[in-house]
């Protein structure tokens, strides 16, 4: 809900981070920033307007020219320095994660390492900068290409990974010599600024690295703003498909990537203990608040009555309650909105005649009754017809969808329109080899529930999961921050003759 700075002076409010500093906010509308374990308000975040956006665009671009002409090497030792921050500070940004959005602390320092690993990646920069250089293509003529920055870049991220989702985008972007705008989630603001304060006490120099907070009026704003040459995106697909197209209609770079149902066949030969423990850290951790999450387990063969039982099992044994408590196993949702949104989907898919195995609606922590907490669910006998499926739910709902064979489970996954993660659990290799070329899906797992790849990969999927050519970090993050100029070159002695007026040839 949003409020006037006059009237909640006497709460934090955060600032935006402009030109290396935190800077007051031009636009005078604010949201609130809750903590999801008691649902207390604990801060207010500025909700950015143009004028704001256009401050940290001048920033930038007025930092652009120094910092792309900065040798890589002495760029990639300001990011070296920044990882030693970062790795100095990852409590204190776990507890910032977990107090904005509720996962636990083991989950939020999980994920900050997981960002961590690209600004590990960036530091080796220098390197995956060098272009081609081919010797007398022609007679006396050489050709090379460089790597040069685009120039401003953009990043919209999504609540449910505060510093990691984050870290895909500006180490990458500013190690290959661009200069940065973030405008995180308003929900989860405060990991954006301490990373921000660690960028500059790396060395950044002021301007590289902005932070501007708000909701649609600040996404507006980037995307049509002219001095904004790339924009990078990771949320809902609708979304991803709004920003993709109309960055594209701005004649601007862009990489969106938009929601998941990942699935996980399980086969008859699986280690159906093992394929269950995964799965329910899959599902359940975070609170389902995960892009990858599994979210629909399909069970091939007659192997579906006991798999279900022992979902159910674990499921009844995960520990719910605020994500600061030590031995607590899933938090609260990010909201009571986005809880109750999850409430309607279970009892939508009771009433389209899915069986529930566990109702995670009642559940209630004690002493923490306002908290925005559900319960951990589990559907069997869901089928593709039913909402439940066919929709993201991004919360702790399980389904079970039946099959019976391999083939039949590809034909299942091959036809849902999203294609993020998917997952196989065998210990047949050939079914294996099978799945992974059959599958069309842009990120696999095999006896592995969530395969996000290493830093010197690249995260993306398919179909309407991603809009835009190139995936996110690793060599496709390099040449999405990156364009390649071609340079073809002749030193002719004096007196040498010209090509004339015919097309030239390089025999």
């Amino acid at each position: 809900m949003n409020k006037t700075v006059e009237k909640y002076l006497q709460v934090e409010t955060v600032s935006l981070w402009i030109d290396g500093k935190a800077t007051a906010a031009k636009s005078t509308r604010l949201g609130e920033v809750t903590n999801p374990a008691t649902g207390n308000v604990i801060r207010y975040v500025p909700m950015a307007n143009a004028a704001d956006i256009d401050a940290a665009v001048l920033a930038a671009q007025a930092a652009l020219p120094a910092w792309r002409n900065t040798p890589a090497l002495r760029r990639a030792r300001v990011i070296q320095k920044f990882l030693t921050l970062m790795q100095a500070n990852v409590k204190e940004l776990a507890r910032l994660i977990s107090e904005e959005h509720g996962k636990t602390l083991p989950d939020a320092i999980g994920s900050i390492e997981r960002g961590v690993e690209v600004v590990e990646f960036a530091c080796g920069v220098p390197h995956l900068l060098k272009g081609e250089h081919s010797e007398n293509v022609g007679t006396d003529v050489d050709c090379y290409t460089l790597r040069q920055p685009v120039g401003v870049c953009a990043g919209i991220t999504p609540f449910n990974f505060p510093a990691m989702v984050p870290l895909w985008m500006f180490p990458m972007a500013i190690a290959c010599g661009n200069t940065f705008i973030l405008k995180p989630s308003e929900k989860v603001p405060s990991a954006s600024m301490k990373m921000a304060a660690l960028f500059q006490e790396a060395g950044l120099p002021d301007g590289v690295f902005n932070v501007v907070h708000g909701d649609k009026e600040a996404v507006e704003a980037i995307l049509n703003h002219r001095g904004i040459a790339a924009v990078s995106f990771v949320g809902s697909t609708p979304v991803a498909r709004y920003i993709y197209e109309t960055c594209a209609r701005n004649g601007k770079r862009v990489q969106a990537l938009g929601g998941a149902k990942n699935h996980a066949i399980v086969l008859p030969d699986a280690d159906l203990e093992f394929a269950a423990n995964a799965l329910v850290g899959a599902g359940y951790g975070s609170a389902g608040e995960r892009c990858m999450a599994i979210s629909s387990v399909v069970a091939v063969g007659g192997i579906a009555g006991e798999l279900v039982g022992k979902l159910n099992a674990k499921a009844e044994a995960i520990r719910i309650g605020p994500g600061d408590v030590p031995g607590v196993d899933m938090g609260p949702l990010v909201t009571s909105n986005h809880r109750d949104r999850v409430k309607d989907y279970i009892e939508t898919g009771q009433r389209e005649g899915a069986l529930l195995v566990k109702d995670g609606r009642g559940f209630k922590v004690a002493g923490y009754e306002n908290g925005f907490y559900l319960g951990t669910t589990l559907f069997d006998n869901v089928t593709p017809e039913m909402t439940i499926y066919k929709d993201e739910i991004f919360g702790p709902v399980l389904l079970v969808l039946r099959v019976d064979t391999l083939e039949e489970a590809i034909k299942l996954v091959n036809a849902n329109p999203y294609a993020n993660g998917t997952a196989i659990f065998t210990r047949s290799g050939g079914a294996a080899r099978h799945f992974e070329n059959e599958i069309q899906v842009g990120m696999v797992g095999i006896n592995v529930p969530i395969p996000v790849p290493m830093a010197f990969y690249s995260f993306g999927g398919w179909k309407n999961s991603l809009f835009g050519d190139l995936h996110i970090y690793g060599m496709e993050g390099v040449k999405f921050y990156t364009r390649t100029k071609t340079i073809t070159s002749r030193w002719p002695d004096t007196g040498t003759p010209g090509t004339g007026m015919n097309m030239p040839t390089l025999g």
